[in-house]
């Protein structure tokens, strides 16, 4: 193993540590909704791997599709929403795109994407995606936040336990998203999309392409939306 590669991967040893924050959180919430009764509104986490189809998004040197490791990030979150017994959406379960229209749109996918989000109880939108750069020295993840109510909070909370566990080098921060992004200009709800790395970065591609890279990142995705619930728990 690259010796770069497995530097990472021992920074990802305190995932455990992770994972007694998710279930802290996931207890905590639970004693919050017993007491709150039915005046707690709950959430619904809408996860959008983002691209599909004949959009494959970013492209690395070795032919990846970003799209294909947006779903299978996306796939492993959604599996730890069920775990968790959360009420969730996951906008795509193949590689396929949202658009109804008879020829793709990108226009149109981003409008059935929000569309589908806006339609849930109570949503909060995370959107997975790799990022990408004209060169190779660029690396690490980023969250975008929207404007809405609960977005800042929720993208702030992903991006700190994202750069912690496993890019505590980085000096990126999480920033709030442009007119451009079109689903986190249009979404009221608490809503974020999440650059999980470059796949123009030899070495992030390299664990972006592995399963346990992959539920490292969905591990830390569940602990982060579990937290910004704690925080947010309507009483």
């Amino acid at each position: 193993m690259d010796t770069k590669l497995r530097g990472i991967g021992q920074k990802i040893l305190p995932l455990a540590v992770l994972a007694g924050l998710v279930l802290t959180a996931f207890f905590t919430i639970g004693k919050k909704q017993d007491t709150a009764g039915s005046s707690h509104e709950r959430s619904t986490i809408v996860i959008d791997p983002g691209h599909g189809g004949i959009d494959g998004g970013a492209i690395g040197a070795d032919g990846t599709r970003e799209s294909d490791i947006n779903l299978a990030v996306a796939l492993k979150l959604r599996a730890m929403a069920e775990l968790y017994g959360l009420d969730n959406l996951l906008l795509r379960q193949d590689d396929r795109t949202l658009c109804d229209a008879e020829e793709y749109s990108e226009h149109r996918d981003l409008e059935c994407r929000t569309e589908l989000a806006s339609a849930e109880l109570n949503p909060v939108y995370i959107s997975i995606h790799q990022n990408d750069f004209p060169t190779g020295q660029a690396s690490g993840a980023q969250v975008i936040y929207a404007a809405g109510e609960g977005s800042e909070e929720l993208g702030t909370i992903m991006h700190r336990n994202l750069i912690g566990a496993l890019y505590p080098k980085s000096r990126r921060v999480a920033e709030p998203a442009t007119r451009k992004l079109y689903i986190l200009s249009h979404l009221t709800c608490p809503a974020i999309l999440v650059e999980c790395g470059f796949v123009s970065n030899s070495i992030d591609l390299e664990n972006l392409k592995r399963p346990t890279y992959q539920t490292s990142l969905a591990a830390i995705m569940m602990g982060s939306y579990l937290q910004f619930e704690q925080n947010t728990v309507r009483i």
